[in-house]
């Protein structure tokens, strides 16, 4: 309030991206702010909440690789991220945000802050999606909202989505020092499935 909505007004006619929204003010700032102002959005906070953070599918400890900046926050925020990608606003589009932190630099005492979902990202986002009734949103959202506010062309290559679970690898092995990448929902089933084209 104190900083960027003076410097929406100074700067008419720059376009001004918030990366990673994670809050109800951030979406409604962005939803409510002039043209040329936007927001990313990761799946991660889409899909998860501080929870997650402290205890995951019934196991509870700390769950190094759903640490993430800016970091998850309480429930009410993730709800209305998911109602604002669902309202269809073109203000909003996907920001993966994918960290490829190896293994043994996220599980240390001083862990890297990100998340991996390159492996998954667009299956994850359909995942959101349709908890939020919204999964004919998905498109725009991923492909179609971002190219348009920066002003370059739509990627014409298509993608396949399919209802077909499939089982995300506990790791990626990776050349070099680093011992692996662990994915975001790392061996968890994924109810979709995306194939390009």
């Amino acid at each position: 309030r104190q900083v960027l909505r003076p410097l929406v007004a100074l700067l008419p006619n720059l376009k001004i991206v918030m990366e990673h929204v994670t809050t109800k003010e951030g979406v409604e700032f962005v939803l409510n702010a002039r043209a040329g102002v936007a927001g990313t959005i990761t799946v991660q906070h889409l899909l998860f909440n501080r929870n997650a953070l402290f205890a995951y599918q019934g196991k509870v400890g700390l769950r190094p690789h759903h640490f993430c900046l800016p970091i998850l926050k309480r429930e009410e925020h993730r709800q209305a991220l998911l109602a604002a990608v669902a309202s269809g606003s073109s203000k909003l589009f996907a920001g993966t945000d994918s960290a490829p932190h190896p293994q043994n630099a996220k599980e240390n005492p001083c862990g890297c802050a990100g998340c991996f979902t390159a492996g998954a990202a667009l299956e994850l986002y359909a995942e959101a999606l349709e908890e939020a009734g919204a999964l004919d949103k998905l498109e725009a959202f991923t492909s179609h909202h971002g190219a348009d506010f920066y002003g370059i062309p739509r990627n014409t290559r298509k993608v396949k989505l399919l209802r077909a679970p499939w089982t995300l690898p506990d790791t990626f092995e990776v050349a070099g020092p680093a011992l692996s990448l662990v994915p975001l929902r790392a061996g968890t089933q994924i109810p979709w499935t995306a194939t390009l084209l």
